[in-house]
């Protein structure tokens, strides 16, 4: 669960943010992107903001802090966090709310390009990452962040990612397939980690593993992720 960092009183007169465990891509993730923007920067005179517009901006952060809560980021078009955000700091381009909220939209990026990186997905990583820098490439997360992803990209490990359909079927081919892994883990002496939807699940593909490979104490880990993978850390050569 992630909270936006914002002021609490327009917080919670605006949306109780509260966001679901990560999915494996964004809502916004369909391949097409809008034209290369950046965060507004224009510096005009401020003018008095009549009642009017003081609430449309009030609708407009309203809808940008649901946007993001629901990883709408940067699509669909007219219907993202991005775009509301923009939206309003166009007629207020001091508003902390919206500023604080395209920082918000990088870091969702980041976490996203880092979870990607961290099931062996460096394709989707780099698309993630390159997001980040659409809407802000001097935020300070970006360098750390691809450091991150390149350790992860060098570090040899093993990712072996599996359907959870067929492994809810528990059939033979899939204990077959676990069984490999786990012998991969014994003969290169590595330390797994699984994860999965829920835990009954991962449970299971490690006890089918651990009966896999008798007299051997597999050494490893479970956490409960949207994704369904096993992977290998190899030992420092």
């Amino acid at each position: 669960m992630r909270f936006l960092l914002l002021p609490g009183l327009l917080l919670a007169a605006l949306l109780p943010a509260c966001r679901s465990p990560a999915p494996e891509t964004p809502a916004d993730d369909t391949g097409g992107l809008p034209d290369m923007r950046t965060i507004p920067n224009e510096e005009h005179p401020v003018e008095a903001i009549s009642p009017d517009v003081r609430q449309l901006i009030a609708d407009l952060l309203y809808s940008g802090l649901q946007a993001l809560d629901e990883d709408r980021l940067l699509m669909p078009e007219h219907d993202n966090a991005y775009d509301f955000f923009r939206e309003a700091l166009q007629f207020e381009p001091d508003n902390e709310i919206a500023l604080e909220g395209m920082r918000g939209i990088v870091e969702r990026y980041l976490e996203l390009a880092l979870d990607s990186a961290n099931r062996g997905n460096f394709a989707g990583a780099d698309r993630m990452l390159g997001r980040a820098e659409i809407i802000d490439a001097a935020h300070p997360g970006i360098a750390e962040a691809r450091r991150a992803i390149a350790a992860e990209r060098n570090s040899g490990d093993l990712f072996y990612p599996l359907d959870e359909q067929v492994l809810r079927g528990r059939g033979d081919t899939i204990r077959a397939m676990l069984a490999e892994i786990a012998a991969e883990a014994r003969d290169r002496d590595a330390f797994f980690l699984i994860t999965a939807p829920d835990d009954e699940l991962a449970r299971w593909i490690y006890s089918v593993m651990r009966e896999s490979v008798p007299g051997y104490r597999l050494r490893g880990n479970i956490e409960i992720s949207g994704v369904t993978l096993i992977r290998l850390r190899l030992p420092d050569s």
